[in-house]
């Protein structure tokens, strides 16, 4: 039985050898260079995934003083079914064929994303970093800018300094829910929002107030939960408001999990939701689309912001300017075939 450690590795000179070119050919191909014909980066890649060449990091890394790494910081997201499968299964489409590797690090309490972004910055563990749930007055993006260290947010800041980010249109979402219920004879409408520290509920809050006062209705946001409290506690005040006088016959739910469970809530009490209770919830995982009856929602693909993600953090690192590196991404309506109202009704704008 041969001893794996004796085992010569394929080598880009291996790869060159094989196919009748110079190793700085195969070096480019495998870098996926893009003034490189197309057709031959493809048989490049193809011969070194049968000869099953992996680079060596360990040289790279002293070569060109890059890891080939990119790290995502992930928190639970517990309000958006699916959120790190989907922002994963994006990021790793774009980096595929790029040479770089996603490392996902885990964030399960307070403070602990900014210690390991702290960690890999001082201990070169990355190239660039992604992170969400962003704050006005971020500390993390303050930090990275002074470091001047590869990085992009999923949320944007407040910070004087631009930085590169990715962000749901929440305001648009907010203001087209609204906009909906009040279309479809709401008078007095609700809203579950995010905790204060993060930004995206002013965005949120924003397209919501411009709706209802536009319109001259009566509205509410929700006291006592927020979008991070658990399916339970949700349900459970929405049921108890519900149950008491002047209760909203409109309800705007940014999340799979909030929009579960006030559909639960509304049910249990003996309402009809699109009849004694209209709701909009925006969704991440496809869930509504099964759910009966149908609720109208409008879809933030997690996987496309993956990807956008991915592309802007690769320009950053290889130095393009931040006010080419943030992206708005537009939410996109999905309604029940026998709704009254038409989907472009429900689109973000520039969304065709």
């Amino acid at each position: 039985m041969s001893d794996p450690s004796k085992i010569k590795r394929p080598t880009q000179r291996t790869i060159a050898a094989k196919m009748g070119i110079s190793v700085g050919a195969v070096s480019r191909a495998l870098a996926n260079d893009p003034q490189m014909a197309e057709e031959t980066r493809a048989l490049v890649q193809k011969m070194a995934k049968e000869l099953g060449y992996s680079p060596d990091r360990a040289a790279q890394r002293l070569r060109t003083g890059r890891t080939q790494v990119i790290n995502l910081i992930l928190p639970p997201h517990e309000e958006i079914l699916g959120f790190g499968t989907l922002l994963i299964r994006g990021i790793s489409a774009r980096l595929e064929n790029t040479g770089y590797h996603l490392v996902v690090l885990p964030d399960f309490g307070p403070d602990k994303s900014a210690e390991q972004i702290r960690r890999v910055v001082r201990d070169k563990l990355a190239d660039g970093i992604i992170f969400s749930r962003t704050t006005p007055d971020d500390s993390r993006i303050k930090f990275l800018l002074e470091a001047d260290f590869p990085f992009i947010s999923h949320g944007r800041s407040e910070l004087a300094t631009p930085h590169p980010f990715v962000d749901c249109d929440n305001y648009a979402f907010a203001l087209q829910a609204a906009e909906t219920l009040i279309g479809r004879g709401a008078k007095r409408l609700g809203i579950l929002l995010p905790p204060e520290r993060f930004t995206f509920r002013q965005h949120l809050q924003h397209g919501f107030m411009t709706a209802v006062r536009a319109a001259g209705v009566g509205y509410e946001i929700l006291d006592g939960i927020s979008l991070d409290s658990n399916a339970n506690a949700i349900s459970a005040n929405i049921q108890k408001r519900f149950a008491a006088p002047e209760a909203p016959d409109g309800l705007v739910l940014p999340g799979d999990v909030s929009g579960l469970a006030a559909l639960a809530a509304i049910q249990d009490l003996g309402l009809v939701p699109g009849q004694d209770v209209q709701l909009v919830v925006k969704q991440t995982s496809g869930v509504f689309d099964l759910v009966r009856p149908k609720v109208a929602s409008l879809y933030e693909d997690l996987s496309e912001a993956g990807e956008k993600l991915a592309d802007l953090l690769l320009k950053r690192i290889a130095g393009a300017p931040v006010a080419e590196l943030q992206y708005i991404q537009p939410v996109l309506g999905r309604l029940p075939a026998n709704d009254t109202l038409s989907d472009t009704q429900l689109r973000a704008p520039g969304v065709s």
